[in-house]
C-alpha cells in the first residue's frame, strides 16, 4: 500500500509541476519565481514524508492541532494559511515559518509577544468584503502592513487572497494584481503574492502569484 501511495503522489506531483511550468511559460515568467506549497491538512505525516522525499520542502496547513505534530516530526518550511484564532496563535507561531492569513492588527500584536522565532507574513486581502473567508479590507490593509513593517523581528512578504466563490478566478486575481501593484508603491519589499489553489492556480500564475497552495491535485480528495 505504501508503495502505491508513493506512486500516486509522485505521479500527481509530476503532473502539477508540469502544469505550473506551462502556466509560467504562458505568462512569460520563470518557473523559478513560483513556490509550490503542498497543502497537507488532514493528511498523515507519512504523506508529508513522501512529499519531502520527492523534493517538496514547503507544506501548508490550516489547523494548528493537525499541523503542530507534523511540523515537529518533519523538517521543512511550514506555512499556516487558515483563519487565525487568537488563542491558537502562540502554538501556531511555535511551528510555522510563514503565516499567509494575517488580517487583524490585534493578531499581529499577539504574534509580536508570542513568536519564538522570526516569521514571514502575508496580509490576507478580502476581494469581495465577505467576512466568512477572512481577509482585511483594502482600506485597512495599509494600516496593518505598517504595523508589520515596524517590527524588528518579523518580515512583511506581500499579499494573499482567495478567489471569492462564484467569481471568475481570472477576474479575482486581476483585481488582486492591481491591489498588489499599488501596495508595492508603499511597500516595495513586499513583492510576494500568495494566490491560487488546485482549481485556479493557472489563473493565479498568469496574474503574478509567487506562492501557490495545492492540496487536492497532489494528495487527492480528503
Amino acid at each position: 500500500m505504501a508503495i502505491d501511495r508513493r506512486s500516486e503522489i509522485a505521479g500527481n506531483l509530476e503532473a502539477v509541476r508540469e502544469q505550473i511550468s506551462k502556466a509560467a511559460e504562458s505568462a512569460g515568467r520563470s518557473v523559478d519565481e513560483i513556490t509550490l506549497i503542498a497543502v497537507t491538512k488532514t493528511f498523515p505525516a507519512s504523506d508529508v514524508e513522501i512529499l519531502k522525499d520527492l523534493g517538496v520542502s514547503d507544506f501548508g496547513e490550516n489547523r494548528d492541532s493537525d499541523a503542530a505534530p507534523k511540523a515537529v516530526a518533519i523538517s521543512g518550511t511550514w506555512h499556516f494559511q487558515g483563519q487565525i484564532q487568537s488563542n491558537k496563535l502562540k502554538s501556531i507561531t511555535s511551528w510555522a515559518n510563514v503565516i499567509h492569513s494575517l488580517d487583524e492588527i490585534r493578531h499581529f500584536e499577539v504574534i509580536e509577544k508570542s513568536a519564538a522565532h522570526a516569521l514571514d507574513i502575508f496580509c490576507q486581502v478580502s476581494l469581495d468584503g465577505s467576512e466568512g473567508r477572512g481577509g482585511v479590507s483594502e482600506q485597512k490593509l495599509y494600516e496593518l502592513a505598517k504595523e508589520i513593517e515596524k517590527s524588528p523581528t518579523h518580515r512583511l512578504q506581500g499579499l494573499m487572497a482567495v478567489a471569492p466563490l462564484g467569481v471568475d478566478p481570472a477576474t479575482a486575481f486581476s483585481k488582486l494584481s492591481a491591489i498588489h501593484k499599488a501596495f508595492m508603491a508603499d511597500f516595495p519589499k513586499a513583492n510576494k503574492l500568495s494566490a491560487g489553489m488546485s482549481g485556479d492556480f493557472k489563473e493565479a500564475i498568469a496574474h503574478g502569484a509567487t506562492h501557490i497552495r495545492i492540496g487536492i491535485q497532489i494528495l487527492g480528495s480528503r
